[in-house]
């Protein structure tokens, strides 16, 4: 059981890493590029299974199951660091591992019954949820008029924004999960693999879209004689960006190795508590190095929502 515990935390602290790193590196570095970064990362990490593990694309249950895993993992990451990125990680972070709800109401649809711990745990991450929130959704603008009304106005829509992006990605994890487990009960290797492919290939989508868009508008600017910006990136990405990006994409990957190993061996319930634990890391990080400050009632909240979704993660598994 130690060994268990301590491959269930280490999920959980590469986890918060990873999710801290993917925020603060969005706030300089264009989302679309830390995205599909650390996917090629984590895509070479995982390809790594197959010199052990063959892939079975005749398993048609886990293909299936591993790309709808792909696809809801790529929004919910894609929403997850978008939100992180312009809101208060201490709050965001908290909110997106709500996304335990999705697999237990799953559970519930199919015959699970509400055990006391599932239903106490429902009640206090709800409730940790809007005392955490509340402040965001309902900071005041100053009542000013300028340039400093236009800016209060605009931290209050990013802080909402970053709300509904963290329970997008909530939704995102939690559909994930499902696809995952369901496919993992077929065959585990190919729906990580068909997961990681359909990742990869929705960010390159985008980023193709991406660079279409920025030449089509850097076209208009010097059609009707304004300055075109002469490169693709808005910022200039350091070697140091680099490092974090990779890191991001390994930190994933090792965060489900961890977490699917210590599973595996049957001690689900201390398991899915440790390393519910994420959240902690990535507000602890965001107080320590990009000095965030809390509100009480948000610290209150984001104790409630971390205790609530342990909870719930126990009383599941229970």
């Amino acid at each position: 059981m130690p060994g268990l515990a301590f491959l269930a935390l280490l999920s959980s602290l590469a986890l918060g890493i990873s999710d801290y790193l993917g925020g603060a590196l969005s706030r300089r570095v264009p989302l679309i590029i830390v995205l599909l970064g650390s996917q090629v990362v984590a895509s070479i990490a995982i390809a790594a299974r197959l010199l052990v593990d063959p892939f079975r694309g005749d398993l048609a249950d886990a293909v299936m199951w591993g790309s709808i895993a792909g696809v809801a993992q790529a929004i919910g990451v894609a929403a997850l660091f978008r939100g992180l990125a312009i809101g208060t990680m201490g709050v965001v972070a908290p909110v997106s591992a709500l996304s335990v709800l999705v697999p237990v109401s799953v559970g519930l649809a199919t015959g699970d019954a509400i055990g006391p711990l599932l239903g106490a745990g429902l009640a206090i991450a709800v409730i940790g949820s809007v005392l955490a929130t509340g402040p965001e959704f309902g900071r005041r603008v100053p009542a000013a008029s300028g340039d400093f009304g236009f800016v209060a106005g605009a931290m209050r829509r990013r802080a909402t924004q970053s709300i509904v992006l963290a329970l997008i990605a909530a939704a995102g994890f939690g559909t994930s999960q499902v696809g995952l487990a369901r496919g993992a009960n077929v065959d585990l290797t190919t729906t990580l693999v068909m997961t990681a492919i359909v990742v990869l290939g929705i960010y390159i989508v985008a980023f193709s879209a991406w660079i279409h868009i920025r030449l089509r508008t850097a076209a208009h600017n010097l059609r009707i004689g304004r300055p075109a910006m002469p490169a693709l990136l808005p910022t200039r990405i350091r070697g140091r960006d680099y490092v974090a990006i990779a890191a991001i994409g390994m930190l994933v990957y090792a965060a489900n190795a961890a977490y699917g190993t210590a599973a595996q061996s049957g001690a689900l319930s201390v398991v899915a508590v440790l390393a519910a634990l994420y959240p902690a890391v990535v507000a602890l990080l965001s107080w320590r190095l990009l000095g965030e400050r809390l509100r009480p009632v948000q610290t209150a909240g984001v104790v409630l929502v971390v205790a609530g979704v342990a909870a719930i993660a126990a009383g599941a598994a229970a």
